[in-house]
């Protein structure tokens, strides 16, 4: 530890804080009150549109940095009472050249394009973003911290696009009822301007940040001349209704399932607007099931999977929620991760409850259904930034057939989630603290409920940053946090003992299971130091996860009981060279604990970036020990498991993702003697029409894991490890498995989208054994080094002819083969309005095959009956 707070001090004081010649641009945009009505078809025929306040002198970022844009373009803003109307003349040389590739929202492709930043609270660090590329293809977003973005809002607006003889036009029309700013006479928001030219990779702005600095919207521009636009209209009402048909497999005598079932729901999706500056979204029977499937993963961990939010009312705007990370443009974190607050995917998740032993058959919910769900979001008082959100979800039962009896099991208590945010900028945006808390509260009204759920839970936190110069050049990030989560002692005994805490192991001394507690309360923080600007590069943090801390009721954690610290530094190239483009070099220490200052890793790092002058771009990083550490969780439970030295390496390359064909790969390979593991990735990239991308990602892997746990077994003659054997295994898992994406896109609001996966996994175990002595890497084999195996019925005896029981382990091993995907058609027939056509089918089986037998494995799964769901959902927009 004193190592790091050394390193950070000298280096701090050594790298200086050497300013940033900023580039700004000091004249203001006028905007201009139309005076006639304007007719969106991108023709830039009204009179409003020809003006002497036309933007221009837009600069390249690249490839050029600083120089002049190579091709002239003029942008003009006006306004009428209700909206803001953008019309930009990107002008072209070569306008047969312009490229023009059409997919769905929001869809990255590789085109010419124009983007308008916008700032209405003119705070310098949030706002909005609109673009469209030259096929009319709508993008749209939120920016925050200055200088990052997230596409998760989605705002109803439109614009049309032309081609012509002197290039390509936009012509924009975004109401204000989809902005959010103080109400006043007059206003001073704040504008940037983005166009990109795909033949040249050139990207021109009005304002860009330095390739060696930060911030983005603290540099734009000022808008001015918006008067008297009066208090939009902002209540906006979306009912809908869908049909579902379900067509799944089944056993001849499952009386649950008889191969089809049909369903319809209503619903609606509400935002109310609360003055000019906060919106209440709310939605009642939401459906989501237009959304793209979870890829399938095989999981041998003890760790849950975690899968990314893509349902839209949770997606939009999620930033509000981060925590923690607010100031620094970059957060390196080794070592550890950080637990979040609020994982979205805990709202409406698969039901948790066990069902009993007996049942024959059981058919349980995928989900709990949500009743409601509210959010309210925007600015109060004194520039504060507030978010919250409010979830109620229904007591779900599951359908059980035991003999004869037909009953109903409950797996999922009534529960409320509640989740608040403030955060608050200071010092004209050089500084800000924040606070977060969430809450959960369960109806445990089923007795089945009490030792399977806390009855509630609360995390609350404070977080914050500040510049430590005047030119902005080094920021100081930080958060803090307390946990509490209560239920019955038999509940807390068993989340004590689960594996994110591990109360339970013998080998140490600041743990131990709290058999009378009805409560468990913890802390965590992180506080981190980065070098903003300049092509030095520098960060170090230090975070820690006490013992007892734990967010997961309505968060994401994987494990407490940690301390950990790093330090970063490197150096990057910006100006384009004779081979490169950039470049990139970075090499950092590290070090964790747990709170028996046990040394749990201990590595080294080094990464490069490079960019070549064809925009070929290769990365490598390469980690490793150099000395031996301690495993905490290899026992599930158990006592230390020493980790050897080690070391992991990972390297990618890809071609230029503008062309019509792309290429990726990466491999990525971890030796832990007599462990190790690899993988191999390739990505290809297809764009057969301007209207049509197909990405085809096939990936293998192989993990050789000398250490795969399979069991602890109490055994009071196992005197050596506790009383306990802790059963291992040599696991080999070879993994094989595609990723395939197909986007058709006939117009700019009707897209067809297919994804499918096909998987198979072989898992194989040997070797079975037991560990020697608590805090080794020393195992007794069985039938080798003692006892017997037997490999026909899969049983070891410790001992042999000892009084030791024998061990049913069990025969292990086993071939996963799945294939998944949906296909979502979305015709966006009105701006928010959309029609929706969904069919998602999957494929699983288990049985044993000899070796990864793609072939026999993949014929396989086109010979299983599939689940097929086939859904229509139709929506409709309606601003009040």
């Amino acid at each position: 530890m004193k190592v790091f707070v050394l390193c950070c001090c000298v280096l701090l004081f050594v790298a200086g804080f050497a300013a940033e010649a900023a580039v700004l641009s000091s004249r203001p945009v006028v905007a201009v009150r139309t005076p006639d009505p304007i007719t969106l078809d991108g023709a830039l025929d009204e009179s409003v549109w020809h003006n002497g306040n036309a933007v221009t002198g837009f600069v390249q970022r690249d490839p050029t940095e600083g120089a002049a844009a190579s091709e002239k373009m003029e942008v003009r803003i006006a306004y009428d009472a209700d909206a803001l109307y953008v019309g930009a003349r990107m002008f072209d040389a070569h306008p047969d050249s312009i490229v023009a590739r059409l997919e769905r929202k929001d869809n990255d492709t590789n085109s010419d394009f124009f983007l308008f930043f916008v700032d209405p609270y003119n705070d310098k660090r949030s706002g909005y973003y609109f673009g469209v590329n030259a096929a009319g293809t709508l993008y749209d977003g939120t920016m925050f911290n200055d200088d990052w973005d997230s596409n998760s809002w989605d705002g109803v607006w439109e614009c049309k696009t032309r081609i012509d003889s002197e290039g390509w036009t936009a012509e924009y029309r975004i109401p204000f009822s989809q902005l959010r700013f103080f109400e006043k006479d007059s206003y001073v928001w704040g504008v940037n301007f983005k166009r990109g030219i795909e033949r040249k990779h050139e990207q021109d702005y009005l304002v860009p940040t330095p390739k060696n600095g930060s911030g983005f919207v603290s540099r734009f521009v000022d808008l001015v001349g918006i008067e008297r636009i009066g208090s939009p209209r902002r209540f906006e009402f979306i009912p809908y209704v869908t049909a579902k048909g379900e067509y799944l497999t089944h056993d001849a005598g499952d009386p649950f399932r008889t191969g089809s079932r049909y369903a319809g729901t209503i619903g609606a999706d509400m935002k109310f607007g609360i003055g000019s500056n906060l919106t209440m979204d709310a939605t009642v029977n939401p459906d989501f099931g237009q959304v793209e499937v979870d890829p399938a993963v095989v999981n041998l961990s003890d760790a849950e999977t975690y899968y990314n939010e893509k349902r839209p009312f949770f997606m939009e705007g999620a930033s509000i929620f981060d925590f923690g990370e607010g100031g620094a443009n970059n957060n390196w974190n080794f070592g550890t991760n950080s637990p979040s607050f609020f994982y979205t995917r805990r709202i409406g998740r698969a039901p948790q409850g066990s069902t009993p032993d007996e049942a024959d058959y059981v058919d349980r919910p995928t989900g709990a259904h949500i009743l409601g769900a509210a959010k309210l979001t925007g600015r109060v008082g004194d520039n504060w930034n507030i978010g919250t959100v409010h979830a109620l979800t229904s007591n779900e039962y599951a359908r059980v057939a035991a003999d004869d009896r037909r009953f109903d099991h409950p797996v999922e208590p009534l529960t409320y989630f509640g989740i608040a945010r403030a955060r608050k900028e200071l010092n004209t945006g050089k500084a800000s603290i924040g606070f977060m808390g969430t809450l959960t509260e369960r109806r445990l009204s089923d007795p089945v409920y009490a030792h399977q759920y806390n009855s509630n839970a609360a995390v609350a936190g404070i977080d914050g940053w500040t510049y430590l110069d005047a030119d902005a050049v080094w920021a100081l990030t930080g958060w803090s946090g307390i946990s509490r989560i209560a239920g019955t002692k038999q509940r807390m005994i068993d989340v004590q003992r689960n594996s994110v805490h591990y109360f339970q192991r013998d080998d140490v001394d600041h743990l131990g299971v709290d058999s009378s507690a009805r409560s468990l309360a913890g802390y965590a923080g992180r506080f981190a130091v980065n070098k903003q600007k300049g092509n030095f590069e520098f960060n170090a943090a230090l975070a820690f996860v006490s013992p007892e801390f734990d967010a997961n009721d309505v968060g994401f954690q994987w494990r407490a009981d940690n301390i950990n610290y790093h330090i970063l530094t490197g150096y990057k190239w910006t100006e384009p060279g004779d081979v490169f483009r950039y470049m990139q070099v970075d090499a950092a220490y590290y070090h964790s604990y747990d709170f028996g200052m046990n040394t749990t890793d201990d590595g080294w790092f080094a990464l490069t970036n490079l960019t070549f002058q064809n925009y070929y771009n290769v990365s490598c990083w390469i980690a490793f020990n150099p000395n031996e550490t301690l495993y905490k969780d290899r026992t599930r439970g158990g006592p230390f498991l020493v980790r050897p030295r080690w070391s992991e390496i990972e390297f990618e390359a890809g071609t230029d993702r503008q062309k019509p064909i792309a290429f990726s790969f990466s491999t990525h390979a971890v030796a832990i003697r007599p462990s190790w593991s690899y993988s191999y990735n390739v990505e290809m990239l297809l764009r057969p029409a301007s209207n049509i991308s197909v990405s085809v990602a096939p990936a293998y892997s192989r993990d050789l894991d000398d250490e795969q746990w399979i069991d602890n077994i109490t055994d009071p003659l196992a005197a050596a490890t506790y009383g306990r054997r802790f059963i291992f295994a040599t696991l080999d898992q070879r993994t094989i498995s595609a990723n395939v994406r197909v986007n058709w896109t006939f117009s700019p609001e009707l897209s067809v989208q297919l994804f499918a996966q096909p998987i198979v996994s072989h898992n194989t175990f040997r070797g079975f054994k037991e560990l020697a002595r608590p805090g080794s890497k020393e195992f007794i084999v069985y039938g080798a080094d003692a006892g017997t195996w037997d490999p026909g019925t899969f049983t070891a005896d410790p001992d042999g002819a000892g009084t030791a029981p024998a061990i049913d382990i069990g025969d292990k091993d086993f071939t996963y083969k799945g294939l998944r995907g949906n296909l979502i058609v979305r015709w966006e027939y009105t701006p928010g309005s959309a029609l929706f056509f969904v069919w998602t089918q999957s494929r699983n089986d288990d049985r044993k095959t000899d070796g990864l037998a793609v072939g026999p494995s993949a014929a396989r799964l086109f010979e299983l009956a599939a689940d097929n769901i086939v859904l229509v959902k139709w929506s409709h927009y309606f601003n009040l």
